[in-house]
């Protein structure tokens, strides 16, 4: 997982998944642009405390260059000026990974489409869908002018899975199959170039918000499993990073063009683990534990 030298933007890094993919690649070596809504200076609507500085620093601290650069990724002007940015300073793009998502406020579960809130759900594929392809759009032109180009589609559940189940909303479920056909579709056209797309997915992911969820930290998060026994299975955001670094750091990286993938799966191929030593793989757990109705047990799958 050697990324010296290695420039990559890390598009929704504020937290969660994209915290933990920007730190890994800077753990790796990497240096590595920030970007998001929330800043020192400016909260976004989620009004949560982590912001892009925040994830520059922890980038700086694994020993990468952290960048932060506030973005709205729905505005083609900023993010045209953001690629800019980085042509003028480092002159190349190794990595991208599109992580941004915003809509844990907006979806609601089991809703049909006509008991969910219209604006809410037309605004959250907003976010996670065009906020994507605008970033592609401007961001792809500079990966491609080196060959060995990687970009990594962030959703919610592989390809198999989200193709057979119903993903709590029509919004919701929209928004992350439509991410995994992007990574597809990229793909087709990055391969002319030499460069790879990929869909990647963690598992169920202890983020800032989701340990907030069940009232408990990093520290004591197995406190939560009394109340949701299937938490065991749970990872933290820098396996997911350390799934993203492997990835990135593959010289045959062009093997996965296309696919869509888990935290677990790469963990099981390249042989990281979560920051505990274990290697949750939650997917298949999901499917052959969680969704068969089968009692939590985790033998087996960490």
């Amino acid at each position: 997982m050697n990324l010296k030298g290695k420039v990559a933007l890390v598009a929704g890094a504020t937290r969660g998944g994209g915290r933990g993919i920007a730190v890994e690649l800077g753990a790796a070596g990497a240096t590595v642009y920030v970007t998001g809504r929330t800043t020192r200076d400016r909260a976004s609507e989620y009004g949560r405390p982590e912001t892009i500085e925040d994830t520059a620093e922890l980038v700086e601290r694994a020993g990468g260059i952290g960048i932060p650069v506030s973005v709205d990724h729905l505005v083609s002007e900023e993010v045209r000026a953001l690629v800019d940015r980085i042509r003028d300073e480092r002159g190349r793009l190794d990595v991208l990974v599109n992580n941004i998502w915003g809509g844990e406020h907006l979806f609601e579960f089991d809703k049909t489409v006509w008991e969910h809130d219209l604006d809410n759900g037309l605004r959250l594929l907003r976010l996670a869908v065009d906020t994507h392809l605008v970033t592609a759009h401007h961001a792809l032109p500079l990966l491609i002018e080196r060959p060995g180009g990687l970009l990594i589609e962030v959703t919610d559940g592989t390809t198999e899975y989200n193709a057979q189940h119903y993903r709590n909303s029509p919004f919701y479920d929209v928004a992350k199959t439509a991410v995994n056909r992007m990574a597809w579709a990229h793909a087709k056209d990055l391969e002319k170039h030499g460069a790879a797309a990929v869909s990647l997915t963690p598992g169920w992911m202890r983020s800032e918000m989701m340990l907030d969820v069940f009232g408990v930290t990093e520290e004591n998060w197995r406190d939560a499993i009394a109340r949701e026994p299937h938490f065991a299975i749970s990872e933290t955001p820098r396996y997911l990073g350390r799934a993203a670094a492997a990835l990135a750091g593959d010289s045959d990286r062009a093997r996965w063009n296309g696919r869509s993938v888990s935290s677990g799966e790469l963990a099981k191929e390249y042989g990281f683990t979560d920051l505990d030593g274990s290697q949750p793989d939650a997917w298949r757990y999901i499917t052959e534990v969680q969704d068969a109705g089968k009692p939590a047990d985790t033998s087996g799958y960490r």
